[in-house]
């Protein structure tokens, strides 16, 4: 796989970390996965301008001068990128073949555009993909800096004008009001968190509130619905897991599932990164 200068690749991995090309920035961070010996020498890993450490409390250290942010495109997506205190830099590239996933479903030669929901949004990388599909999707995420984040997403995409609801809001309570108001999706997308806090610190664990969380889903389903799209980086969420989670809520249809995967180069020993399962009625 030839490396674009702006694009992401996984350059190696190994004793429990990763090297990463995010366009002009070369980042070493921990993968817990990577639990094999690297294949690069220790001398191309000290070339990363960035490494993040968990060590005596998370930080970065920075090798070299980086820029306080820059550009990185994904899967034909454009993303402002820049380290956060959690060690991410505003892109989860394994979702990639989520994003290809979703803009293939949701392509149709119908006049109507189909309503997409994205919820756990984060920076809008499957909304951006949605619309650039053509359809309309409602964003929503609990954090007002990813929401602003996101928006930025679509400024560098041309995507300003979009047809994008930016919702800032707890996921299940913003699902009971879509409820009550019997508003449907023809789609739905889904990346919960192992553990997170809504708008208002409302508490999301997700050993306790994924069935309910589903199960809303299900009713904000259009009566002819497209597909629902799962995807989890919660240890021991197998995509077997997810299929037993899909099968127990949504009515019966096509399931398909699998591992996500850090887009990378031909030699580089695959990271799983999460999983995914897909509804289809």
């Amino acid at each position: 796989m030839a490396l674009d200068c702006n694009s992401y690749i996984l350059l190696d991995a190994g004793n429990g970390r990763k090297l990463e090309q995010f366009g002009a920035c070369l980042v070493d961070r921990p993968c817990a996965q990577a639990v094999w010996r690297p294949t690069l020498p220790p001398s191309r890993w000290q070339q990363a301008q960035a490494f993040f450490t968990r060590e005596h409390g998370a930080r970065w250290e920075f090798r070299q001068k980086m820029p306080e942010n820059w550009i990185c495109e994904i899967q034909g997506i454009r993303f402002r990128l820049q380290p956060t205190d959690f060690g991410h830099v505003g892109v989860f590239p394994e979702h990639a073949l989520a994003w290809q996933k979703i803009q293939e479903l949701s392509r149709t030669g119908e006049a109507e555009k189909l309503s997409v929901l994205n919820l756990f949004a984060y920076s809008g990388g499957a909304t951006l993909a949605l619309a650039n599909a053509g359809c309309e999707v409602c964003h929503l995420d609990a954090s007002r800096k990813m929401i602003d984040w996101a928006r930025q997403n679509a400024e560098l995409n041309a995507l300003s004008e979009a047809p994008i609801r930016w919702i800032v809001d707890d996921v299940q309570k913003f699902l009971k009001r879509e409820i009550r108001r019997e508003r449907h999706y023809d789609g739905i997308i889904l990346d919960p968190p192992s553990f997170g806090r809504g708008s208002n610190q409302e508490l999301f664990q997700i050993d306790s509130h994924m069935l309910d969380l589903l199960e809303l889903c299900r009713q904000v389903l259009a009566v002819k619905p497209r597909f629902l799209f799962l995807s989890c980086h919660t240890p021991g969420y197998t995509p077997l897991v997810l299929t037993h989670l899909l099968t127990q809520t949504l009515p019966r249809g096509t399931l398909s599932a699998g591992e996500l995967v850090l887009p990378a180069n031909p030699d580089t020993l695959a990271v799983p990164s999460g999983t995914w399962a897909l509804w289809q009625p």
